[in-house]
């Protein structure tokens, strides 16, 4: 029997005689999905995906994987997948079988063994939940809100959710999950609140078994976009259930909002009041049962902060802490007071699992970045220092010089897909403003909105054209221009580029902005970073997607005189602040055209390995040059498997499960200046230094052969091959015949007609094709 018949004639009735899918609240989950398949770079296409042949359910929890093979099989074939499955969704027993032995692993224990049949649900129930946990059951036993269906959590998301159940019920009142940006911790967040509400948990229930109330549930953010997000993400709720709480309506109605169960707010709103009587103080300390910090790295958990008075007020409610940022020495107090986190999710896991967008970077090195004031320049404004060398980290701080942030707009707009959606990041708001009208000045199609501003002195109307930005069925504003404001928090999935023009030293602030493009979108199969500041230095550091580690011991500061303490800048978000000081005013310089003419700038290309780190071109060919020995063993054989779709469709996919993906080697086609040919011409350059053809060539070389097929045959051989000229290697798969034969002849019935039955036509499609490979066509 193949691996179906054996699911179906021996492990099924295994599972229903141990009472799966018979036993109430118990359900079989067949082909569970785990992961996505990174997204290789082109073409909506994936690496493998992970899923498991069936995971066991029991009372809404995952309870055991199983892991089938046919039964001609070792039974304990599986046991890798098996073992795999179960680390990633964070089950305790997992199986591999063959339908006819079974052999389980406790992952917990580590202990393994044969076994004659499967446990039914309670006997698994029990093996695994060795004392009873009534508040646990009681979470657990509110179902997933799906949306009809149409939503599913992520094997990472139910994972967050079950920890943050699980601590809950045992009374860990402050919890902290870290989660990439891009992963939904908003999404995980609602599901969370949604189990509290529907089994009427709160701050009485642990203790003596009260749930005789609905929960009162705060989401704390510290800016607008963050609450108006969250408030739209939990819909689900009845409508009198939410409650969006505004200062000017705690102003009209001259007291805080209390009839609700789900209320949001921002930080700011809370600590503001009438006559210095902050408005969460109206508040009784124990009125919410359980809180939620969006983005709790950003100053709510800060020892030195005025918003930890809000938490500490609260300090009777269940917390839980959201950040996508790992632990580090400047985000310390966040982990001194939620503690470690219960889950953690990487960015590196997201792009690998297929649920995040991959990136790459150009590295952007301006010549003549670097400033010395000389008489054939023109000072428009302000008071020069001659003989000073201003540094490019002072430009746009101190000295602004248009022609050389002219030149940056048309290099990046020169370089990118102007119809894509932009985030443009500047030094400040007035570099912001610069920056926004050289973008209308160079666009190559005039709408007088496409570039806007965003930033802290927009206000409202920034906000509103954020909102069109971020409404994926709008095409306009196409860039926005900011500072600090769109760093974090903007959910817009269709951001396909980020340009930085401005210095990036913090690691935390690094990771949220390359965040704001890691979000899926339908046809987005990369987004790029155009690096003018050197901030790709970041992915050298060991910090940047590494394991969480402890950070330095926090230097005690001195105590400050209460009108000396710093509080957390609105505009920037950092504490101090860090916004320009413009004291004695912009120096303005109007550069004189011979220095014009001397800009210049290079443009490199990083490459990112299976572990996501960034590595150089040059470093990337010695690495592909080292490991294709594994794929091929020599030129002859390159040759055969290049020669035939399956063949070299299976070399794509090896080749991009080890880090080499379609994106890549098609970068290193432009470097070995082979933009015309064929992927093959790129293997077989690096591995045997043979010469580099064109498609057209191979074309040309190939319809010699061709004579020996009849007219109409070689009439539809050569549409294909104009289209492979045109377009790649990617028109010869044998995925595509359907296609090109509909596209050539409008139906597979015409097509018949003048090519023959379909058998002999898909035999020619894919036997013709190793003409365009012979050695002679090279």
């Amino acid at each position: 029997m193949n691996e179906a018949e054996t699911r179906a004639e021996l492990i099924d009735p295994a599972l229903r005689k141990a009472g799966w899918g018979k036993v109430e609240g118990s359900r079989v989950r067949r082909e569970f999905p785990i992961t996505k398949g990174r997204l290789e770079g082109y073409g909506g296409r994936r690496g493998s995906t992970l899923s498991a042949d069936y995971v066991l359910v029991y009372k809404n929890r995952n309870m055991a994987v199983i892991e089938a093979k046919r039964d001609t099989l070792p039974y304990n074939e599986g046991v890798g997948q098996a073992k795999e499955y179960a680390q990633r969704l964070n089950i305790r027993y997992t199986y591999s079988t063959n339908g006819k032995r079974i052999y389980q692993i406790d992952m917990q224990k580590g202990l393994e063994q044969d076994i004659n049949h499967f446990p039914t649900p309670d006997e698994l129930w029990g093996m695994t939940f060795s004392q009873e946990d009534s508040v646990c059951d009681r979470l657990f036993a509110v179902p997933f809100e799906t949306k009809g269906g149409s939503w599913q959590p992520r094997y990472y998301q139910e994972n967050a959710i079950t920890k943050t159940v699980e601590a809950i019920a045992h009374n860990q009142q402050r919890i902290l999950l870290t989660l990439a940006t891009g992963t939904g911790k908003t999404a995980i967040a609602f599901q969370i609140a949604w189990k509290l509400f529907h089994a009427k948990w709160n701050l009485k229930s642990n203790s003596n078994g009260d749930f005789s109330r609905s929960p009162r549930i705060l989401f704390l953010a510290d800016r607008n976009i963050l609450a108006d997000q969250a408030f739209n993400a939990f819909g689900a709720f009845e409508e009198d259930a939410l409650v969006r709480i505004e200062p000017a309506d705690i102003r009209k109605k001259g007291k805080v909002p209390k009839n609700g169960n789900i209320f949001f707010t921002i930080f700011q709103t809370f600590m503001s009041g009438d006559n210095d009587t902050p408005y969460f103080g109206e508040y009784p300390t124990d009125f919410f049962d359980f809180i939620i910090i969006d983005e709790c790295h950003r100053g709510g958990a800060d020892n030195e902060s005025s918003w930890r008075a809000i938490l500490d007020y609260f300090s009777p409610a269940f917390q839980l802490g959201l950040t996508a940022t790992p632990k580090r020495n400047e985000n310390v107090d966040t982990y001194d007071y939620f503690g470690k986190p219960v889950y953690e999710y990487s960015l590196k896991e997201g792009i690998n699992d297929g649920f995040l967008t991959p990136f790459k970077v150009h590295e952007i090195e301006l010549i003549g970045d670097k400033y010395v004031y000389s008489l054939d320049d023109e000072v428009l404004e302000g008071e020069v220092e001659e003989d000073r060398e201003y540094s490019k980290e002072e430009q746009n701080r101190i000295i602004e010089i248009r022609a050389i942030e002219r030149y940056k707009v048309k290099l990046f707009m020169g370089m990118m897909n102007q119809n894509e959606k932009t985030l443009v990041f500047c030094e400040n708001q007035n570099h912001a403003l610069l920056i926004r009208d050289l973008i209308n000045q160079e666009v190559t199609h005039k709408n007088p909105n496409y570039c806007q501003r965003v930033t802290a002195n927009d206000g409202k109307r920034g906000e509103e054209q954020l909102k069109y930005f971020q409404d994926n069925e709008k095409s306009i504003p196409t860039i926005l221009t900011t500072s600090r404001k769109l760093s974090t928090g903007v959910d817009a999935p269709e951001i396909r580029q980020i340009v930085l023009l401005r210095s990036v030293k913090s690691m935390v602030e690094f990771k949220q902005i390359v965040g704001r493009g890691t979000r899926l979108f339908d046809k987005k199969d990369y987004f790029t970073i155009y690096d003018f500041v050197e901030a790709h230095k970041h992915f050298n550091d060991p910090e940047w997607d590494g394991e969480l580690l402890d950070p330095e011991p926090k230097k005690t500061k001195e105590p400050q005189d209460e009108k000396e303490e710093k509080e957390s800048c609105n505009i920037c978000m950092n504490r101090p602040c860090v916004c320009e000081k413009d004291k004695k005013g912009m120096i303005r310089i109007k550069l004189s055209k011979s220095k014009i003419l001397n800009l210049d700038a290079t443009v490199k290309t990083l490459f990112y390995d299976i572990d996501g780190k960034p590595i150089s071109a040059n470093a990337f060919l010695k690495k592909l040059f080292r490991d294709i020995p594994n794929f091929f063993k020599d030129e002859k054989e390159l040759r055969e498997i290049w020669s035939k779709p399956n063949t070299r469709k299976q070399l794509l996919y090896e080749l991009s499960e080890n880090g080499y993906t379609h994106a890549q080697l098609k970068e290193l086609k432009k470097l070995i200046k082979a933009q015309n040919s064929d992927i093959f011409d790129v293997l077989s350059y690096i591995a045997y230094h043979s010469k580099i053809v064109p498609r057209e060539k191979r074309v040309k070389q190939a319809e010699i052969q061709l004579k020996e097929y009849d007219s109409l045959k070689q009439e539809f051989l050569n549409f294909v091959l104009n289209l492979y000229v045109e377009k790649g290697v990617q028109e010869l798969d044998d995925t595509r015949l359907k296609s090109l034969l509909e596209l050539k002849y409008n139906s597979i019935y015409d097509a018949k007609e003048a090519l023959g039955d379909v058998k002999s036509i898909r035999e020619m499609f894919i036997g013709f094709q190793r003409y365009l490979y012979e050695d002679k066509v090279s």
